[in-house]
């Protein structure tokens, strides 16, 4: 009976090799989005190929590219609070199934990501109405206001050079908060970075909403729309301060219909 052992090894072996083989591929998955080990100075206003260890930054520029090939009314352009629309697929096909949208959002993006992105094809033989491009809180710890602002001038400068026929939405960037610990406890230096990154973020979307020309770029700031009565967000709204719930992404699609819409004609 010893004898036996090592073949029958290899017989079932060589069958589930076989089974293996003829099992259908997988459809390909994006690779989990990694949060960047540091923050480091750069120009925000330069073009930037984000580098990361798992290559999702590519995998998701790629399959934008593919996508650009395909009609589509309206885009959306960002960070992880852009790409985050898919946790709310209700909302987004009850006001945008009927425009053929488009998300280009990559999570931990910052302005210098989305510039590389735009220069190196994400535009090109596109076509949508309006483009809705919220950009810029990746960059409030590294950059001033002044910077940021400037970078999401040149971005909106890059559509309208792209796609002139394209109108721009540009939403103020969204508040954020402390973050909790791991212990669930806010600290004070979670606190500070907290009113650092604020403070740029208020100075740039100052700065921002001068871009609005009443035509081709409309700005819109719907930050308030996030905060409770005390001026903090909720953490039923942001549980990370940071990232929308489905409610959230409920509030930004009725805060920006009116505007969209008119837009949209």
């Amino acid at each position: 009976m010893k004898k036996l052992l090592p073949p029958l090894v290899f017989v079932l072996a060589a069958c589930l090799s076989q089974a293996l083989a003829q099992s259908p591929a997988a459809a390909p998955v994006a690779p989990p989005p990694v949060a960047p080990a540091s923050v480091q100075k750069v120009d925000a206003s330069a073009a930037i190929e984000k580098k990361d260890p798992t290559g999702r930054f590519r995998w998701m520029h790629e399959s934008f590219l593919a996508r650009a090939k395909s009609p589509m009314d309206i885009l959306f352009l960002g960070d992880s609070i852009t790409e985050g629309w898919i946790k709310a697929p209700h909302v987004w096909d009850h006001f945008y199934g009927m425009l053929r949208p488009a998300n280009f959002g990559i999570g931990g993006d910052q302005t210098q990501h989305v510039i590389w992105r735009i220069e190196n094809g994400e535009l090109d033989g596109t076509h949508p109405k309006v483009v809705v491009l919220m950009i810029g809180t990746n960059n409030s710890s590294a950059h001033t206001a002044e910077e940021i602002a400037a970078a999401d001038k040149k971005i909106v400068e890059l559509i309208r050079a792209k796609i002139p026929e394209t109108k721009v939405l540009l939403l103020a960037i969204f508040p954020r908060g402390a973050r909790k610990d791991a212990q669930g406890v806010v600290t004070e230096a979670a606190m500070a970075d907290a009113s650092k990154r604020m403070a740029a973020i208020k100075g740039a979307n100052a700065e921002l909403a001068k871009l609005d020309d009443g035509k081709s770029v409309r700005f819109l700031d719907i930050g308030d729309k996030f905060l409770g009565q005390d001026g903090k967000i909720p953490w039923q709204l942001m549980p990370d301060q940071l990232h929308p719930t489905t409610a959230g992404y409920q509030l930004w699609a009725e805060a920006t219909q009116k505007l969209l819409t008119e837009m949209l004609k």
